[in-house]
């Protein structure tokens, strides 16, 4: 869709959108791949310290089995399957058998605990969960909707073995007549300001965000590229902007080992695997900006990074360009709507601090509480104008939360930009972030990048903390580099760093020093957590 990113205006000027009229997200992602290149890889999977290919045919094939299976144990169009499990094959496979039979995929994070879980599933009514072990401990009480549960590590008292169920399936195509607009996706939002929302999507969600891909890395698909995410896929960042959108431009992906995120592991997972493109949200990349001279030690070969999620900052960003040895491509959407925000340094549309310019196909605007344009420079709330492949269907049984979504035809993010006079979109933040000061309306992401250049600070998160005399003051919560010990002094010093570099209004006039910040399944920090600290 994108294959010339030279002319960005003109491409944004001329760009439309081809949605079929029927079509199906499976297809797109695998089988359409399988049909003409079965033998081509389509997952890296890790054996021993190495990692073995597996095409997209040994994927179609499985799918179909587990399609034929899940509909002979009654699954069908419209029903919600919950999948609980690490990346991993079974995963992509329960992907795309419940896209195939019409019904609506619910991807859940391995690190849910018990009561994310069981919201999750009694919320959605879901009628099947594919698991593991571990997923299946966490499952305390079984909703009643719960029909089937299906476990990858072998069958128990009331679940079914995900091998035998595969071998008891036909391997014969499957893929129910769909349309772009029929729901196959619903994913919860990360509860960052409240209770999580079941964010259900049709299938032309995975058009939307292929354009997307294409975009950021360079007009992907090029010779030898080879993607890996150390996120879950179960959120938006690890499935649709990295899974599923990269199959379906025929790049395989690199299963991330099991285990919690280690920046060392993932430098030297880069070289071992072959990786050439990577999504890592900004918490991951604040996290291996620890490791020194990563090239050097490591090796590795990277053409394109994408990142998504928080804002980056000019000090990650420009950390990428040195350590990384290629620009970090920042974009921007959330789980109702996603990868409408967009940089890529390679056609000059990128600028440090900016999370880029509303990509080709997307009506983006920074708006007032009216709906009106703010003026460049004005703070305001990023608007996205429907129709559009990437926005949502509706919240899962929430109407009124839904129309609480739109004013008009715009969907109201929450969250906080201002443009500038090139048309760049500079994140501040969730309106809910947005800290009131003395008569100042202080968003935390300037702040938050500011206390990165500090050599003692390794991650940041800014928020508000009631006054009796400025409404708020700037309080920062700080994770230190490693071997650096919190002190008075230390504290002091970071304040005057950030005085001498912003408005007197912006510094933090309360630091609180933590060995790691509390975050969502997605990598983003809660900030409400931070503020009820307070």
């Amino acid at each position: 869709m994108l294959a010339n990113l030279g002319d960005f205006d003109r491409m944004r000027a001329t760009f439309q959108w081809r949605l079929p009229a029927r079509y199906n997200m499976a297809i797109h992602a695998c089988d359409s791949w399988a049909t003409r290149d079965p033998h081509r890889p389509a997952l890296f999977v890790p054996k021993g310290a190495d990692f073995e290919p597996v095409s997209y045919g040994h994927i179609a094939t499985a799918s179909n089995r587990l399609a034929h299976a899940l509909a002979a144990h009654g699954i069908a169009r419209g029903d919600r399957v919950a999948i609980l499990l690490p990346q991993g094959i079974e995963v992509l496979v329960t992907h795309l058998a419940v896209y195939k039979l019409g019904a609506i995929a619910v991807p859940l994070a391995s690190a849910f605990g018990v009561e994310a879980l069981t919201y999750r599933l009694e919320d959605s009514g879901a009628k099947a969960l594919v698991c593991d072990a571990t997923g299946l401990a966490k499952l305390e009480t079984r909703p009643e909707a719960l029909e089937l549960i299906v476990s990858v590590d072998g069958a128990d008292t009331g679940v079914e073995d995900f091998s035998t169920l595969l071998a008891k399936g036909s391997p014969k195509p499957l893929a129910i007549d769909s349309g772009p607009d029929d729901p196959a996706l619903m994913i919860y939002t990360s509860g960052t300001t409240g209770a999580p929302k079941g964010a259900l999507h049709g299938h032309r969600v995975l058009i939307g965000h292929v354009a997307g891909l294409e975009f950021t890395h360079d007009a992907m698909p090029h010779p030898g590229d080879r993607m890996w995410t150390p996120s879950d896929w179960a959120w938006a960042g690890g499935l649709l902007n990295t899974l599923l959108s990269s199959l379906a431009l025929g790049v395989p992906v690199v299963v991330q080992p099991p285990g919690k995120f280690d920046p060392e592991a993932a430098f030297r997972l880069l070289r071992t695997a072959g990786v050439r493109n990577v999504f890592i949200p900004p918490t991951a990349l604040k996290m291996m900006r620890g490791v020194t001279d990563p090239r050097g030690r490591f090796g590795f070969d990277l053409r394109t990074v994408g990142t998504a999620g928080e804002a980056l900052g000019a000090e990650t960003f420009e950390w990428g360009r040195q350590a990384l040895g290629v620009a970090v491509n920042e974009f921007y959407g959330q789980t109702e709507c996603n990868y409408v925000i967009g940089s890529n340094a390679k056609p000059g549309i990128a600028r440090a601090g900016a999370t880029g310019k509303p990509l080709p196909g997307h009506d983006v605007h920074v708006v007032r509480p009216d709906g009106t344009p703010c003026n460049i420079g004005e703070m305001g709330q990023i608007a996205v104008r429907a129709p559009d492949p990437v926005m949502f269907l509706r919240y899962w049984n929430q109407p009124e939360a839904t129309q609480r979504k739109f004013l008009g035809d715009l969907l109201l993010t929450g969250d906080l930009a201002r443009l500038d006079e090139d048309g760049y979109v500079h994140f501040q933040g969730r309106d809910d972030d947005v800290i009131t000061s003395a008569g100042y309306r202080i968003g935390p992401s300037e702040i938050e990048d500011c206390l990165l250049r500090h050599p003692a600070v390794q991650i940041a998160a800014v928020v508000g903390k009631p006054d009796p005399l400025r409404t708020e003051i700037v309080k920062a919560v700080l994770v230190l580099r490693p071997g650096v010990k919190p002190s008075p002094e230390l504290a002091a010093d970071i304040q005057t760093f950030v005085r001498t570099r912003l408005a007197a209004y912006e510094y933090p006039r309360e630091i609180v020093f933590m060995d790691e910040l509390p975050l969502t399944s997605t990598g983003k920090v809660i900030r409400r957590l931070l503020r009820d600290q307070t």
